[in-house]
C-alpha cells in the first residue's frame, strides 16, 4: 500500500458509559431511587477510509461525533473492537491530542522536551539541536527551566506546540490545539502549520473552526454519531455540513 499513510477498514470502537435509571414514577417522586447501570455506545461505527501520504485532512462534526476517537485510533492509543487499522510504519508521528499531555509535572520544560522527543523517536542530540528554536517559539524565557506544574495553560500550549512542530514530523495529528493561547501565538501556530504542510507532512486536524479547515486542508471528513457522513472536497463538505446543521437548529 505504497503512498497510503493510514487505512481503516470497517473500524468500530465501543465504550461503556454510566446511565441513570429511575424506578417507576408510580412509587412517587419522593421514593424514586437512582441506580447506576452501564450502557454500551459506539464512538465509531464501521469506519472505512484511507489517508494518503502528504494529505491534509480536517475532521468535522458536532461534539461527540467521534472525531477525537478517530484520532486516537490513528495513533493506536485506542484499539478498535472490530475492523483493522493500517499505518505506514512512520518513525516520527506527533499526536497533539491534548496540549501538554505526557508532560511530567515535576520536570522542567527542557527536561520534558528530551523525554517527549525520545518518545517521538528522536535522539537526545537531535532534540538538543532543536532546543534554541523551541525556546524562541514558545517564548517561555526562564520558565523553560522551571517545572511545568508551574505553567499556565497558555504556557503548556506554547511549549507543546513548539516541540511538536519543530521536530518536523512525518505525520501530525492535531485535536483542537488552537483553543488555547493568545491571538499572536495562534497566528504563529498557523504559519508553522502551513510550513509543515508545504513540506509534505501528512496532517489530520480536528477543529470546530470550519473556515480554518477549509483554508488549510485538501479534504474534509464529516462524522456524526460515530458514522462517516461525507468525505470530499473541503468547500463541498463544509457547505453540506452547515446546511444540515442549520436545518437541525
Amino acid at each position: 500500500m505504497q503512498n497510503v499513510a493510514f487505512k481503516l477498514d470497517n473500524v468500530s470502537v465501543c465504550f461503556r458509559r454510566n446511565a441513570v435509571l429511575l424506578r417507576s414514577l408510580k412509587q412517587g417522586l419522593s421514593q424514586m431511587v437512582h441506580r447506576r447501570a452501564e450502557e454500551e455506545f459506539r464512538a465509531l461505527s464501521n469506519i472505512s477510509l484511507e489517508i494518503r501520504d502528504g494529505e491534509h485532512v480536517g475532521l468535522i462534526g458536532r461534539n461527540g461525533a467521534g472525531k477525537s476517537t478517530l484520532l486516537r485510533v490513528l495513533t493506536r492509543v485506542i484499539e478498535p473492537q472490530t475492523g483493522s487499522v493500517y499505518t505506514n510504519g512512520f518513525k516520527h508521528v506527533v499526536p497533539l491530542l491534548e496540549l501538554g499531555i505526557g508532560f511530567h509535572p515535576d520536570l522542567s520544560g527542557r527536561e520534558n522536551c528530551f523525554l517527549a522527543g525520545h518518545l517521538m523517536g528522536y535522539s537526545r542530540s537531535e532534540i538538543e539541536q532543536k532546543i534554541p528554536d523551541i525556546i524562541r517559539f514558545s517564548e517561555l524565557g526562564d520558565f523553560f527551566d522551571q517545572a511545568v506544574k508551574t505553567y499556565s495553560s497558555g504556557m503548556y500550549a506554547r511549549l507543546a506546540f513548539a516541540l511538536a512542530t519543530d521536530v518536523m514530523p512525518e505525520v501530525l495529528l492535531v485535536d483542537e490545539v488552537f483553543g488555547v493561547g493568545d491571538e499572536f501565538f495562534i497566528r504563529k501556530c498557523v504559519v508553522r502549520m502551513q510550513r509543515l504542510m508545504s513540506a509534505g507532512t501528512t496532517t489530520v486536524l480536528v477543529s470546530h473552526n470550519i473556515d480554518f479547515l477549509v483554508r488549510q486542508c485538501t479534504r474534509l471528513i464529516w462524522l456524526d454519531d460515530g458514522k462517516l457522513v461525507m468525505d470530499g472536497e473541503p468547500h463541498d463538505v463544509a457547505l453540506e455540513y452547515r446546511q444540515q446543521n442549520g436545518k437541525a437548529a
